[in-house]
């Protein structure tokens, strides 16, 4: 069926109040960025619900991608016709044969925005009712849950048939509840936690580790891989890339095995908190779930978190691996998260962690490292790339 239009409706948003138009406008700017590959489509988003003007382009592709969009609470597809009872009753059985197999109940659904027209929406649930009786004398209406809901709204601009209601992706707008900095490894927990972020409004920016040649450039694609497979509930993500190597090298070389991992995850914490200071972030963002490895200890947190006061937001912190990796299916992330290349804390993994790392001795083995120095070169090294759903483009600036 050939649509010309897509009616979307927002859920959550309908109880923000006074700051309602704020979200209807982030919203339709994530549209229009979703749907940048399709530049006929006309955006108009009202105070109720929001216009997709197709003006041609094909609903099949438009659709898979409203699904994933955040702020969505569900759509239909739409067909225009004019605003003549004749003209609307013969689209409306042009659109029962199509979809009536013989079986399915049904009702008619009628709203009037213009109340100029000829037709209330009591009559006008009248006239297509017997429109449809009309050509299927056997069909079944049934007012409560139906088979096949047809619905019809007469607006200033003509009149709109539909009957699908498509579930959308519900939450907030990304970049609604302001940016956060997501610590994005190669693993399966953080984009699951990165999707979680975004669907409470919060726009991301992955902050990635290298550790060349250590980790090899399959990881670190892997990782941009992985930013892209979020991009599509958004329309792009800035990925940044830390050059990690010295950092490792130096905890390698003058740091007890036991305190790799404490160590390697409080100068992460540091950087990614300078990092959010510099792209003007509120929040920073990890795949922790408590308990799973050594330093998501309660005991490894707390001596981690000491080296900030920004928030830190854990989504996944209380799932079991299972759970988050029915997620990580849902969002397709999985099958790529599994594929074998290595991530700076992997490499550098210390046969027996601390799993109840001890402040005094951590403060200790730092008091042997060029903190400052470390932080300060790594910052000027930094890499940017825009990751979209089409194509990535890389940045030659670097801070």
């Amino acid at each position: 069926m050939k649509y010309s239009e897509i009616m979307v409706r927002y859920g959550e948003l309908s109880t923000k109040g006074k700051n309602r138009k704020l979200f209807i406008t982030r919203l339709a700017s994530n549209v229009k960025k979703s749907l940048v590959d399709f530049p006929h489509v006309k955006v108009k988003a009202e105070r109720d619900r929001m216009h997709l003007l197709l003006n041609g382009e094909d609903s099949d592709k438009i659709i898979p991608l409203l699904q994933k969009i955040f702020g969505i609470q569900n759509f239909s597809p739409s067909i225009r016709v004019e605003k003549d009872i004749e003209v609307i009753k013969a689209k409306a059985q042009e659109m029962m044969r199509e979809i009536y197999t013989g079986k399915e109940t049904f009702k008619i659904t009628a709203k009037r925005s213009d109340h100029d027209f000829v037709q209330t929406s009591d009559e006008l649930n009248q006239t297509l009712g017997n429109a449809i009786f009309d050509i299927f004398p056997n069909i079944k209406a049934q007012m409560k849950q139906p088979d096949i809901n047809l619905r019809l709204e007469i607006r200033m601009g003509g009149a709109y048939l539909s009957y699908e209601t498509i579930q959308g992706a519900g939450g907030l707008p990304v970049g609604t509840a302001g940016k956060g900095m997501l610590m994005l490894s190669g693993g399966i927990d953080s984009p699951v936690a990165g999707y979680f972020s975004m669907k409470r409004g919060v726009e991301i920016e992955a902050v990635h580790f290298a550790s060349p040649p250590y980790t090899s450039e399959q990881a670190l694609q892997k990782a941009k891989d992985l930013t892209k497979k979020l991009t599509p509930y958004v329309g792009s993500i800035q990925f940044i890339e830390v050059p990690f190597t010295e950092i490792q090298e130096e905890i390698k070389n003058h740091v007890p095995q036991g305190y790799w991992m404490t160590i390697t995850r409080r100068m992460m914490l540091r950087l990614t908190d300078q990092i959010r200071e510099i792209r003007k972030g509120l929040i920073i963002i990890n795949g922790e779930s408590l308990g799973q490895v050594a330093s998501q200890t309660l005991q490894s947190m707390v001596a981690i978190n000491e080296v900030s006061c920004t928030p830190i937001i854990r989504p996944v912190a209380t799932m079991d691996k299972l759970e988050i990796i029915e997620v990580a299916q849902k969002i397709d992330t999985f099958e790529l998260a599994i594929q074998p290349f290595e991530d700076c804390c992997t490499i550098f993994a210390p046969p027996q962690p601390k799993t109840r790392p001890k402040l005094e001795k951590v403060h200790l083995y730092e008091a042997r490292l060029d903190i400052e120095g470390m932080i300060e070169r790594a910052l000027s090294g930094l890499m940017f790339t825009e990751v979209t759903a089409g194509q990535e483009e890389d940045f030659s600036d670097f801070l």
